[in-house]
């Protein structure tokens, strides 16, 4: 599957009007120019250049020791290859724990790594860090429930959000976080009834991960897609064993959150 030469290249405006025409976005991790190359090729409309390379790259247990270096290094080379999608990049570990550090460090993602939006974890703590951000209009996607940073303080890789006041919180959160400027929301493994709650009260697009079928796009971790990881985790479907072919796999991902095919009941959660 090839992407046509007239098709542009998708920017935050055009998210947006994904989101109003609830046209499904599709998002998919990259980490390299090859990788970025075929995702761009299969109609990727973001390529997140994740921290989680430092489990699946690097061959670490968290993301914790990925630095802000190793970052840039790998956002350069997804850049290389990537002409049509949103290019967006984490903010590793500590990289913006005030203002003033996530301006100088989100400036060398977007100018020494080619990254088109960052990305970071939090909830409504970080409102200064997003609306510095905003105000030096940099793009924020804004990273809500499961935060792999925050491992250790979470005590494993649990659903987020379960509950009533959880829940009101995290909306609370999203709110806040929209509010301050950021662009663009993440959802990772809460509730499918909290995220389309989420959805529901906010105007900037819901991206989910484990977070159910009512979000305004789907993102997953290219290892798990190809199945590279071993066992996946349950929010994900090894789309090459289906398809045998790396090509084939990445365009059957996007077709089937394009068709809404994916993902099914079975890839989400309950409270």
């Amino acid at each position: 599957m090839s992407v046509q030469t007239e098709q542009p290249r998708t920017t935050i405006r055009r998210l947006q009007e994904m989101r109003k025409a609830r046209s499904p976005i599709v998002c998919l991790t990259a980490y390299d120019a090859g990788f970025a190359r075929l995702l761009d090729e299969a109609a990727v409309d973001v390529i997140l250049v994740g921290d989680s390379l430092g489990m699946v790259v690097q061959g670490h247990d968290t993301t914790v020791p990925v630095t802000l270096d190793h970052m840039i290094y790998h956002t350069s080379m997804a850049a290389r290859g990537c002409e049509r999608a949103l290019l967006m990049a984490d903010m590793p570990f500590m990289s913006y724990t005030g203002p003033a550090q996530a301006l100088a460090n989100a400036a060398r993602l977007m100018q020494e790594g080619g990254a088109q939006m960052v990305k970071l974890e939090g909830d409504g703590g970080q409102v200064e860090v997003v609306a510095a951000l905003a105000r030096h209009g940099i793009p924020v996607c804004a990273h809500l429930g499961l935060r792999p940073q925050s491992i250790h303080k979470l005590g494993g890789y649990r659903v987020q959000g379960r509950g009533v006041h959880a829940g009101e919180r995290m909306m609370r959160d999203a709110v806040a976080l929209q509010d301050a400027g950021a662009d663009m929301l993440l959802l990772e493994c809460v509730p499918a009834v909290l995220a389309a709650e989420v959805r529901g009260i906010v105007d900037i697009p819901v991206i989910g991960i484990g977070a159910g079928a009512d979000c305004d796009g789907q993102i997953l971790v290219l290892h798990d897609v190809l199945g590279m990881t071993g066992r996946p985790p349950r929010f994900a479907t090894d789309f090459l064993a289906e398809t045998g072919d790396i090509r084939a796999a990445l365009a059957a991902y996007v077709s089937a959150v394009r068709e809404r095919r994916f993902p099914g009941p079975e890839h989400s959660f309950q409270d």
